[in-house]
């Protein structure tokens, strides 16, 4: 399975506007912007409602988009674990990480994540907190601790389709702008999570100015050399496509991550291979070296012409997800179309 229900390295140093608050600290009432330090917040997500009676103290993270958000936001003395990673954290940010514990590198169990006694948890994925994962939300509710899902898993799509899911509407940057500013809320630092949007914002701009990609195919593998994952047109991959106005060669299908033949694959063939570089050990070819030894030794494969021409550009899982590190991804991708003479 690709996107990171099990558990991504970045090619760019994080920008100094992004560690919004220093390493993990708690800010005082003049970071929370509207006030809402020590108020009730109840949010609409992903068709339920998650009330948190005060800002979290003891927050869990199970997964890595979500964690990654909490330490850009300066949370790590509020949070009493993680779990479930596919790359070492983004950078900028490991001095934050260590202060936190690392409960399992993969899905925890649910008694796992009792032990660390959290007053909320926050999944990037609904299978996180759902059958089969961790353990549903009303199990946590029922114990009163606040369950959140990253919208960007569940608006416009649907995950009972088997599989990683499908699109029914394709994803919008702005969902995952909505995650920041829903967790800057109910930790009560709203101008944090207003300044961290804005710096996203600013990057996207940035990397994108004078870029003109319309001619260019891309296709996004991340990982598995048997039966490979491959996106289809409407998730993280998607806002990385549709910002850099270039073209996806599987943007015919609304499933997330579909498991395409390489003769599908080669017969496609794309200008560009976006490939994730994992960390995790769950699949085959799962780093962005075996992916490549693959490509240039598999018969159907090595007369690409993205293989021939070494057009490859290395992703972390995490800028492969819907998470701030979609910005990441765009950054890295329109830098390699500018390398390779596709930009425009």
């Amino acid at each position: 399975m690709p996107v990171a229900r099990l558990a991504r390295p970045a090619a760019l140093a994080l920008s100094g506007a992004l560690l919004l608050t220093g390493c993990g600290s708690g800010g005082s009432s003049s970071d929370t912007g509207s006030g809402n330090s020590g108020a009730a917040v109840s949010l609409d997500n992903c068709e339920q409602t998650v009330r948190v009676e005060s800002p979290p103290k003891r927050a869990v993270s199970l997964n890595q988009g979500t964690t990654e958000i909490m330490l850009s936001l300066g949370l790590a003395d509020r949070m009493a674990g993680t779990a479930t990673w596919t790359d070492p954290v983004m950078k900028g940010l490991e001095k934050a990480n260590a202060k936190v514990k690392r409960i399992a590198d993969n899905n925890p169990s649910f008694e796992r994540v009792l032990d660390a006694d959290p007053d909320f948890v926050a999944a990037s994925f609904v299978s996180t907190l759902g059958k089969g994962g961790v353990a549903t939300r009303e199990q946590f509710e029922k114990l009163g601790v606040p369950a959140y899902v990253s919208p960007s898993d569940c608006v416009g799509k649907d995950n009972a389709s088997g599989g990683d899911g499908a699109r029914t509407k394709a994803l919008g940057i702005d969902a995952i702008y909505g995650e920041v500013r829903d967790l800057a809320e109910v930790f009560g630092v709203e101008k944090r999570g207003e300044r961290l949007v804005a710096d996203l914002k600013q990057r996207t701009k940035k990397a994108t100015s004078g870029i003109g990609a319309s001619d260019v195919t891309l296709l996004y593998w991340f990982a598995n050399s048997d039966s490979p994952y491959m996106a289809g047109c409407c998730g993280a991959p998607g806002v990385i496509t549709r910002t850099l106005g270039a073209k996806n060669v599987f943007d015919d299908t609304h499933e997330e991550w579909p498991q395409i033949n390489w003769e599908t694959v080669a017969d496609r063939d794309p200008d560009v291979l976006v490939i994730g570089d994992l960390t995790r050990k769950s699949q085959t070819a799962e780093s962005a070296k075996k992916k490549i030894e693959f490509l240039e030794s598999d018969p159907v494969t090595r007369n690409m012409t993205a293989v021939k021409k070494k057009r490859y550009v290395l992703l972390s899982g995490q800028a492969m997800n819907p998470t701030i590190r979609t910005v990441e991804g765009v950054e890295q991708v329109a830098s390699a179309l500018r390398e390779f003479g596709l930009a425009g």
